[in-house]
């Protein structure tokens, strides 16, 4: 009575004045069913168990069964404490638990092991501790709490084994990521001549899948077929799993097709294989045959498959998917609708994965990381900078290092240093890939000596990423000479790595050194590397056209280089455009104008502007970097054909529209650190003369950054508030640019009056011309006069418009 007295024992009555009605009956039996169909409907109605306990009192004749319905029915509904509470009323009233009531409390305990090791007690006293349910519930119980191990000592200990104890003791091992004691206890109890079920099958099959050992997942598999039981869904879906997991898709899809009934479990696990290995088209197909086949999609194969829409920028299809969620109203899952925001924010619609945003009820640490991530990728790093700092405050989730690595490519974005800094403390355990976006984002503010400082305080110097991030900044601004020394420490670092010496090749290319370019290729080809290819695809009316560069394999090959060669002579003749050659891979020097016209994003971009309609976005993505010649040639032709070109590659989205890109040209520019430097740059209105605009910035700004590496600007709408660092070349030109279509010449005229204040640029510099253009006359920086060979080009092209 000792363990029967330390249950709590309080029975509150809802209304203990009233006296429930008698229930007639005059067998037994009709009392006891009535009793337990009483205790159901009272259990589910209420969580407070005194109800059911009253209509037990009621009851003139009860006995166990009666009871471990009530028990049971707390089971049902997760109301592990009440189960508890009715065993020792049981006890109490003179009821005997069988061998049916003990593993139900056993089962109850899982949040007291305390009790459980009581009603253990119990089990041993009435003589119930070697029944088989008995047996099973005690090893779940000791396994919950103690392990695998103090389930064996149970199951080790009880003369009655079968095939459920068995299993449970294989899914303890592989919970506990043992996978080797658990196929080893499988291997015991099949030469035991227990029967093997499919539930013993799939839980080994998942010991398999953890240890990845396709050897014992084989020989899983052919007891299977000894069993006659490899084709039960259950499984056949563990074998995918397994096979998957072990890196057989050959395998896999042999056991998938023979399957004779699919469910959406077998469809998603073969096409999440595809969406990881990046044969992203193969998913969305097998995705579609589902869908065909009667199986019906759930919320896991809609978020599985989503990211295979956002790698191949496959909008159309993904808005089809958008819209199956809608209809079948799992549109509001949370899973969902960050697997959508991420499918869109990833194929270039901000605007839908902002409007998902938005109407979540719920949003969790994915969701903001995504949005945070997506802003980054289109350019607009403060913007998702600013959305963690407006949602902070009311947090109901823990931010991870996961959210801190998408501030910090924010940042990187939106060269925030301080910012980024700041991020960078918070993060508890920095990795390598921390390390290198705080280097990526010095190096873009061109904080070239604070990255090597922060390099040497890591210890990072043999560092190939480290030495990768470095070179994004003497892309960025084109050091050549920097660039070069990089290029070698890499082919030091990693000598058996082709993109080294294509980098090594590009870069005697940039110096007109076309011998060692060929010596460089010769030198890839010796080796026997395979450099990346590079190659681009764009969707067109649900389907997915891929080119590779100088591919004529499209059936419309002939019509999409026409249209290539008509705007490149388009823009030639009314442009003065010259192919910007810095940092392209070249044979030889007569084929330096006719390859970027060959390139894959080049050809996709053409293929799209002949197949869609006028007005109608183009989108096309690439594996590799876009080069210097496509990225320029590409804001031409937005320009000239009127259209918005969406190009998407591993850094960014390029959305080019009148004859600019957004990758941080001129909005990501004004933002830049704010810097109390001395104002050197102001901005000028655009010429008469489209065609000698490039010119005459090019002229000028050549001389300029050579004098003066860190140059700070004013925009025309961000006077009032911010004096801006600038320092790229890209960045000057579109800023310009995009100030020029204010039209406000007074306001203009203010900018330079301030400039003129705060950097010693003499307000007689800007002068009016014809048309109200306007047009830097001479420049006086002190005593020094260090852009007479711009200002002689400037007047030279300014005489000839």
């Amino acid at each position: 009575m000792a363990a029967v007295q330390s249950f709590p024992s309080f029975i509150v009555y809802t209304n203990p004045n009233k006296k429930l009605p008698t229930i007639p009956g005059n067998h037994n039996n009709n009392i006891i069913n009535l009793s337990s169909s009483s205790i159901r409907q009272c259990s589910s109605l209420s969580s407070n168990h005194s109800t059911a306990l009253r209509v037990l009192d009621e009851i003139p004749h009860t006995d166990t069964f009666a009871w471990n319905c009530i028990i049971q029915a707390h089971l049902s509904n997760a109301d592990l404490h009440l189960a508890l509470l009715v065993y020792p009323q049981m006890l109490l009233r003179g009821v005997r638990p069988d061998k049916h009531t003990l593993p139900r409390l056993l089962t109850a305990s899982r949040q007291a092991f305390f009790v459980g090791k009581q009603i253990h007690g119990h089990a041993l006293k009435l003589g119930f501790s070697s029944d088989k349910y008995v047996v099973t519930a005690l090893m779940a119980l000791y396994g919950h709490f103690d392990g695998a191990h103090a389930a064996r000592l149970i199951f080790n200990n009880s003369c009655y084994r079968n095939s459920v104890s068995w299993t449970l003791l294989i899914r303890l091992y592989t919970a506990e990521d043992r996978p080797v004691f658990a196929i080893q206890t499988f291997k015991e109890m099949v030469e035991m001549g227990i029967e093997v079920d499919a539930v013993a099958l799939a839980t080994v099959l998942g010991a398999c899948s953890g240890l990845k050992s396709l050897r014992e997942g084989r020989k899983v598999h052919d007891i299977a077929k000894f069993f006659g039981l490899d084709l039960d869904v259950l499984v056949a879906n563990s074998l995918l799993k397994m096979y998957i997991d072990c890196g057989s898709i050959k395998d896999a899809r042999l056991v998938f097709n023979k399957m004779s009934s699919k469910d959406v479990i077998s469809w998603t696990a073969i096409f999440h294989w595809y969406v990881k290995n990046g044969e992203f088209n193969e998913a969305l197909k097998l995705f579609r045959l589902m869908n065909s086949q009667g199986t019906k999609p759930d919320s896991v194969s809609v978020s599985g498959v989503l990211p295979a829409c956002a790698r191949i920028a496959a909008g159309k299809n993904g808005k089809e998917i958008h819209a199956y969620t809608i209809r079948n109203g799992l549109d509001k899952e949370l899973a969902v609708q960050n697997a959508l925001m991420d499918m869109y924010m990833k194929s270039g619609f901000l605007e839908s994965a902002s409007k998902i945003f938005v109407q979540m009820r719920e949003k969790d640490v994915i969701s903001l990381t995504v949005m945070i991530l997506g802003y980054s990728l289109h350019g607009h790093g403060e913007i998702g900078v600013g959305l963690f700092h407006k949602m902070k405050k009311n947090l109901n989730f823990e931010i991870d290092d996961v959210t801190y690595d998408a501030l910090l490519r924010a940042c990187r974005t939106a060269c925030m240093v301080e910012e980024g800094k700041d991020f960078f403390k918070c993060i508890r355990e920095t990795k390598v890939e921390h390390r290198c976006l705080m280097i990526s984002l010095l190096v873009r503010a061109r904080l070239f000596d604070e990255a090597k400082d922060f390099v040497e305080e890591h210890h990072l110097e043999w560092n190939p990423d480290v030495q990768r991030a470095l070179l994004d900044g003497c892309r960025i601004y084109q050091d050549k000479k920097m660039a070069k020394q990089i290029v070698e420490r890499l082919i030091e670092l990693e000598p058996l790595n082709s993109d080294n010496y294509v980098l090594l090749s590009n870069l005697y290319a940039a110096y007109t050194q076309w011998d060692r370019v060929k010596s460089s290729r010769e030198m890839i080809t010796d080796m026997g590397l395979m450099p990346k290819r590079a190659y681009s695809w764009i969707e067109v009316r649900n389907k997915v056209h891929v080119f590779e560069a100088g591919d004529v394999s499209h059936p419309r090959s002939e019509r999409i280089y026409h249209e290539l060669e008509f705007l490149m002579k388009k823009i030639k003749d009314e442009e003065g455009y010259i192919l910007d050659t810095d940092f392209s891979l070249h044979d030889v020097d007569e084929e330096r104008e006719c390859i970027p016209i060959g390139h894959s994003e080049l050809l996709a971009i053409s293929f799209g502007l002949i197949s869609t309609e006028p007005q109608v976005t183009v989108r096309v993505t690439k594996n590799l970097r876009v080069c210097r010649s496509c990225h320029s040639f590409v804001k031409i032709i937005s320009k000239k054909v009127r259209r918005e070109i969406i190009l998407k590659d591993p850094g960014c989205f390029h959305h080019f529209k009148d004859g600019s890109c957004s990758c941080g040209e001129f909005w990501r520019i004004i933002r830049m650190i704010k810097s109390n430097q001395r104002l050197y740059r102001t901005m000028f209105k655009d010429f008469t003369g489209p065609q000698r605009f490039d010119q005459i910035m090019e002229a000028l700004f050549k001389d300029l950054f050579t004098a003066w590496p860190h140059l700070v600007t004013l925009s025309s709408r961000h006077i009032r508030t911010d004096k801006l660092e600038i320092d790229q070349v890209h960045g000057v030109r579109c800023l310009i640019e995009k100030t020029a279509e204010y039209g406000e010449v007074a306001e203009g005229e203010g900018v330079v009056e301030e400039a003129s204040l705060t950097g010693g640029i003499d307000s007689r510099a800007i002068v009016p011309y014809e048309g109200g253009t306007h047009v830097l006359s001479t420049l006086s920086v002190g005593t020094e006069g260090p852009y007479v060979g711009a200002i002689n080009s400037l007047a030279g092209a300014n005489a000839s418009l």
